[in-house]
């Protein structure tokens, strides 16, 4: 059953039939998905009992009038999956429910509506390749099998043992493929927050108590000290001081609800949430700097356009809260297209049909930040700084000296006074909980979409000659 009470179930005279004539099949008399609707949102649970979950004709049909219904009464869909493959028994009339299942999730996503997912145990074959993958907020119960083809199809269509942990609930998580995973006494809370009914804070690790300030940010010579000649490198200081929050730290700040939408690449989190301040929902892209070396993989762009995209569709404003030295320049990264991603995530942010307000916490580093940072308002936190490129690599390419890092800072005007005087950034906020809360809040209510390309023609076209 679904996690809230049933007001109806729709479609139970819907049964399938024997279209191939198999010898020995017996069309069920129930079908291994009910549908229906809560007070709050659509359903289509998976039974698991009937037929082992598998979808033929009939479960198909359910599932295609379940979103078409859903669509007309303005409802959110909660798909609850235990599912096998297409049936057999029932050959390419079956298979081909898959594409009318798809099909019918995609009207539903296109008319704007938000889409939750929980994987149980089971969760496989066509139905989690069809419509339960094609939600917006996917969870899974822990110790849950989840997968394409089910362990045991795996090892004797390939004659080889699976790894241990292949196909659980667990891999998917740890692959991004789930966005976290919640025990069945827990589902109805996960619902109602993704939802917006309950608050469900964002819940932290606690901080290192002796973090390495070398970790992510090496010093430049022995310029250490803060320099009333180097105004600007002090400011750098600052923005990289390993106890200074990051972007996932306001997130927890700011946010009195979070509903977490997973990636591969932990130095960039995403979220549906709810500011504390005025209740408003929104989704919320965070940088955390403290998680690896802080500089944002291929998967950590794809993650943020999963959220831009959500943002504009089911039309909720976006907040993005950048730190980051910038993006991973590896050679994994390289093959993996990050330059794409970085461009892909650019287009995706201009293309936003909706409000989007981006704080600048700490560093921002080149186009791997600027790419969740070119929102229609641009703040800066009061010690915060964005720069095309690092100081110790301009003094590196300009000077062939790093030590020279510290002069280079104050030439590159990375300052969020700079910033805001240069008319790149709208303004800056102080770094305070009740100061970022409001300037937020004030920011979004004057955001409108394409705010962001005025304000950058203008700078460009100050600096033309």
């Amino acid at each position: 059953m679904p996690p809230h009470p049933i007001q109806t179930t729709w479609d139970a005279d819907i049964l399938g039939g024997d279209p191939l004539g198999w010898p020995g099949y017996q069309p069920p008399d129930e079908e291994s998905v009910v549908t229906g609707r809560t007070a709050h949102y659509a359903f289509a649970e998976g039974r698991f009992d009937v037929r082992g979950g598998s979808m033929g004709a009939a479960h198909g049909e359910r599932v295609v009038r379940a979103f078409r219904r859903a669509i007309g009464e303005r409802l959110p869909m909660l798909v609850v999956a235990s599912s096998g493959g297409a049936r057999m028994q029932e050959g390419m009339v079956s298979l081909i429910q898959m594409a009318r299942t798809a099909a019918a999730a995609a009207d539903h996503a296109a008319a704007g509506l938000l889409s939750l997912a929980i994987y149980r145990q089971p969760t496989t074959g066509g139905v989690f390749a069809s419509y339960a993958s094609l939600v917006d907020v996917r969870a899974a119960e822990p110790g849950a099998t989840v997968g394409f083809a089910g362990p045991r199809v795996v090892e004797l269509t390939l004659g080889r043992k699976l790894p241990d942990g292949s196909h659980t609930a667990e891999s998917a998580w740890a692959a991004g493929l789930v966005d976290t995973l919640v025990a069945p006494p827990d589902h109805a809370t996960w619902v109602d927050a993704a939802l917006g009914l309950r608050a469900l804070p964002l819940a932290l690790p606690l901080p290192d108590p002796h973090p390495d300030p070398h970790r992510s940010f090496p010093e430049a010579g022995t310029e250490t000290v803060p320099n009333r000649r180097h105004v600007a490198w002090d400011e750098v200081l600052a923005a990289r001081d390993p106890g200074r929050p990051t972007g996932i730290d306001w997130a927890a700040r700011l946010c009195s609800s979070w509903t977490e939408l997973r990636g591969a690449d932990p130095t960039v989190r995403a979220g549906l949430a709810t500011l504390a301040r005025d209740g408003r929902r929104l989704v919320v892209v965070a940088h955390d700097r403290h998680a690896d070396d802080g500089r944002t993989k291929p998967a950590g762009f794809r993650l943020a356009r999963r959220a831009i995209a959500l943002a504009g569709r089911v039309g909720l404003p976006l907040l993005t809260l950048v730190d980051t030295p910038g993006a991973d320049p590896a050679a994994e990264s390289e093959a993996a297209g990050v330059a794409s991603e970085i461009a892909s995530t650019l287009a995706a942010m201009a293309e936003l049909p909706t409000p989007s307000v981006s704080v600048c916490v700490g560093e921002g580093g080149s186009g791997g930040a600027l790419a969740i940072a070119a929102a229609d308002r641009l703040l800066m936190q009061d010690h915060a700084v964005f720069s095309v490129i690092g100081p110790e690599g301009a003094a590196a390419i300009l000077e062939r000296d790093v030590r020279k890092a510290p002069d280079l800072a104050e030439r590159l005007r990375l300052t969020s006074r700079d910033l805001v005087e240069m008319g790149i950034a709208d303004a800056t906020v102080a770094e305070d909980a009740d100061a970022m809360a409001g300037a937020i809040s004030d920011a979004l209510a004057a955001a409108e979409p394409g705010d962001r390309r005025r304000r950058f023609d203008t700078v460009t076209e100050k600096w033309l000659q």
